[in-house]
């Protein structure tokens, strides 16, 4: 079996846990890297016995080169149009060209899918790239995780541990949101990326948990009452998303402006995972919400 693994974004925060998680399953991983990545990631890379190439992705002889025999492409490419449409677009074009039979593209989100275009601008730009995926012969997976975990950290409206407060929109406390943590969200990755006979879209959460929940759930771990906070609307939310980014066009060039961290919340309210994948692969631990919270 054919267990060489291509992998874009490497040197970054996901891409380097997808590497690891590869690793440990004993993958030959190659990577790509901008001539500009930091030596000393790309030295740790080497370390773990990566195949290293440098190269940019205007370079289509070289991307082809990089795609030889590879069983699959798995995308951690993070940015904005110039890298979801335009670099992965590229490496899509020499996936093709070499004849890679498969390609994981940078998604690791909510379910985009069920959202309506201009709800949230970095999945508009997913959306836009999965056109020309989905014209393509190549076989591809999206992996759709919901909010990555780590947002807890963050005193976010959902979960403000400063204030002691669970904030929720729309009318229903008891809406399950999808979480799961960078580490599961890599493990899972690598087990599909090995995995031959995916279907397009796996649904993972490393738990899901309703505004209810975590009031009680962190009640109980803090030892200190936290008071449950409606905050509207979803409607209201995405009027006042669309307003702010109006307003504030510079972010348009930013990948995380704070209207796109509010688009973020109203799309964790929006959708959710209502049939997981998780059992897909038994050798898997998922994280649980108070091995999360344990940490907050």
């Amino acid at each position: 079996m054919n267990n060489k693994i291509l992998v874009a974004g490497a040197t970054g925060d996901l891409g380097n846990r997808i590497v690891k998680a590869l690793s440990k399953r004993n993958a030959h991983v190659v990577a790509i890297v901008r001539h500009s990545s930091d030596g000393a990631k790309i030295a740790a890379l080497e370390k773990m016995g990566v195949t290293v190439i440098k190269l940019d992705t205007s370079n289509v002889d070289g991307l082809t080169g990089a795609c030889k025999d590879v069983a699959c492409i798995v995308s951690a490419l993070a940015g904005l149009k110039e890298i979801i449409i335009d670099a992965q677009g590229a490496l899509l074009d020499a996936a093709i060209a070499a004849d890679v039979p498969r390609f994981i593209p940078s998604d690791y989100s909510c379910d985009f899918t069920q959202l309506k275009d201009g709800d949230n601008r970095n999945s508009d730009l997913r959306k836009e790239f999965h056109k020309k995926l989905d014209a393509s012969q190549i076989q591809s997976t999206y992996i759709m995780n919901g909010a990555f975990a780590n947002v807890l950290a963050y005193n976010i409206p959902l979960y403000n541990l400063k204030e002691k407060t669970i904030g929720y929109w729309g009318n229903d406390a008891d809406f399950h949101i999808d979480f799961t943590t960078k580490d599961d969200v890599a493990n899972f990755t690598a087990a599909a990326a090995s995995d031959a006979t995916t279907p397009k879209i796996l649904r993972i959460a490393s738990f899901q948990i309703s505004p209810n929940e975590l009031v009680k759930m962190a009640t109980e771990m803090k030892k200190t009452e936290f008071n449950l906070i409606p905050m509207g609307s979803l409607e209201a939310l995405n009027a006042y998303n669309k307003k702010e980014r109006e307003a504030n066009p510079a972010g348009e060039n930013e990948l995380y402006p704070k209207w796109q961290g509010s688009q973020y919340m109203h799309s964790m309210f929006s959708v959710q995972n209502k049939q997981l994948d998780n059992n897909r692969y038994p050798d898997i631990t998922w994280t649980t919400a108070q091995e999360v919270l344990s940490h907050k």
